[in-house]
């Protein structure tokens, strides 16, 4: 599949098969997913591998679709709240790496928020100064949902002199 394929028929999948993801394969993706651009090359992501027990208490509505794996991506410190925004900015390019990655060969992911709440953030033992990007429910999808209409990019756009 070209990349731009790749890029274009990802969904948010929200209803996963049971279907067991070898470790190699997440650990190849993730390998992959890190190189994503990061400033000053200090590689900022951090990542959480939920088992049933953690998964339980963050209780989800959905239980993340039945999605055979679970895991969290956090941003480090920085010193500053600039190179935190540039931590922040690098580890959702490995977020979104990881979830292309994955999605070439089959693999739905659907990324959330609640991470970020402060009991879940608890619940997942996050170090106080580190950014929750995202818990990410990860498996063979179900259905794959249709493609919403996209606002038009040309609307999007300025040119300034």
């Amino acid at each position: 599949m070209k990349m731009i394929d790749v890029i274009i028929s990802r969904r948010n999948t929200k209803q996963f098969k049971p279907t067991p993801i070898p470790e190699e394969k997440l650990i190849s993706w993730l390998d992959t997913a890190s190189y994503a651009p990061n400033h000053r090359m200090n590689e900022p992501w951090e990542l959480l591998i939920i088992g049933p027990d953690t998964r339980a208490k963050l209780k989800h509505k959905t239980d993340f679709g039945g999605a055979p794996i679970v895991l969290v991506i956090l941003s480090k410190p920085a010193p500053t709240s600039f190179e935190r925004d540039e931590n922040v900015m690098a580890a959702s390019c490995f977020a979104q790496n990881f979830l292309l990655a994955a999605h070439e060969e089959g693999i739905g992911g659907y990324w959330s928020s609640l991470g970020a709440l402060p009991h879940n953030r608890d619940i997942l033992g996050v170090p106080k100064n580190h950014d929750v990007i995202g818990v990410f429910g990860m498996g063979y999808p179900d259905e794959v949902p249709t493609a919403r209409a996209r606002t038009s990019i040309m609307s999007k756009i300025t040119y300034l002199s």
